[in-house]
């Protein structure tokens, strides 16, 4: 799906109020499914979720907390339903597998750490622990109820905050705010921007910390993008953002090419879009998540060999801070085990 760029208006447009009514309803039917209790899981559970449909950075996000944990000397393992993805699971995301069969964002957290795809979420988490990990980070599921959490870290990107504020259809919250808030542990505010300060005051009021973030490009890949002429092509949440990350760092963007999220790509597409910016004399570049989609293409091998990727990792303004929070929610959680 593609968002629809009405969704990202700070003013709900004539379109958003007529779909409005839909969005209460929509809205309604969440904030029932999050009460809804969840099932224990055999290890502590991290939740990295956001209160709107569409690209927050939440798998940034996830990479980033684990490679605190692993730092904490914890042993972490990534459950997701594999959003996009045939197979439900659970199984562990090898390198054989591709995008048609456990989803992209997957593909890039199994690079890391053991990767959990599940439909059955208390499944995956009883299948991480089978594989050793000490820890589970599930990517998303701050909406979903069907596993306990420990702690729930909401991702918001500053810059477009929570659109108009109005729940899908309408806008791209999933439920009310401040009933999402009471289900968030903490907030993490990626960037900077107006919308973003508006969101931290929430968190705030609501008593729940606000951990600042940013992105951070590969430092190589950023240097030889300045003064270079490209061809931008994206199928994420937000394409917009990785448009302005590329213009960020120098580039020119002479060409943009929006995708819907996760959208997969064909053979002729991305020979038209690799011929159309070699016809202009510009470079192809696309976001690493759609890097992992575009591996499926068999035998397009020197095609996808002239398209770059732009890689990007998140960075926690106070490390220490959100290492905090982990070690006091995975302490709880053992001494709760233990009875103690």
């Amino acid at each position: 799906m593609k968002a629809p760029a009405f969704w990202w208006q700070a003013r709900p447009s004539f379109a958003a109020w007529v779909l409005s009514p839909v969005g209460t309803l929509y809205g309604a039917v969440t904030v029932r499914r999050m009460a809804q209790e969840g099932e224990p899981a055999p290890l502590p559970v991290i939740c990295i979720g956001n209160f709107t449909a569409g690209g927050a950075g939440k798998t940034p996000s996830a990479l980033a907390i684990a490679q605190i944990l692993a730092g904490l000397g914890e042993h972490p393992a990534f459950l997701t339903r594999g959003y996009g993805g045939s197979l439900t699971g659970p199984v562990a995301v090898t390198p054989t597998h591709t995008a048609a069969e456990v989803g992209d964002e997957p593909l890039l957290l199994a690079r890391h750490f053991v990767t959990i795809v599940a439909s059955d979420r208390p499944a995956g988490a009883q299948e991480a622990d089978r594989r050793g990990a000490t820890v589970v980070v599930m990517d998303d599921g701050l909406q979903n109820p069907s596993l306990a959490k420990d702690l729930t870290f909401a991702v918001v990107d500053a810059a477009f905050g929570l659109g108009n504020g109005l729940c899908v259809p309408a806008g791209p919250m999933r439920a009310p705010l401040d009933r999402q808030l009471a289900h968030a542990h903490a907030v993490i505010l990626i960037g900077a921007g107006e919308r973003g300060v508006r969101i931290a005051r929430a968190a705030a009021a609501r008593g729940r910390p606000v951990l600042h973030a940013h992105m951070v490009p590969d430092p190589a890949v950023a240097a030889s993008l300045a003064g270079r002429r490209v061809l931008a092509f994206a199928g994420i949440g937000m394409p917009e953002k990785f448009f302005a990350t590329l213009r960020g760092l120098g580039a020119d963007v002479a060409v943009e090419r929006a995708f819907a999220d996760h959208q997969p790509f064909d053979v002729a597409t991305v020979e038209a879009l690799v011929g159309e910016a070699e016809a202009e004399g510009l470079m192809p570049i696309t976001t690493e998540k759609d890097a992992v989609r575009l591996m499926g293409l068999a035998g397009r091998t020197e095609v996808l060999s002239r398209i770059g990727t732009l890689p990007v990792t998140l960075q926690f303004e106070a490390p220490d801070e959100v290492a905090q929070l982990l070690q006091a929610a995975i302490s709880h959680w053992r001494a709760q085990q233990d009875g103690t």
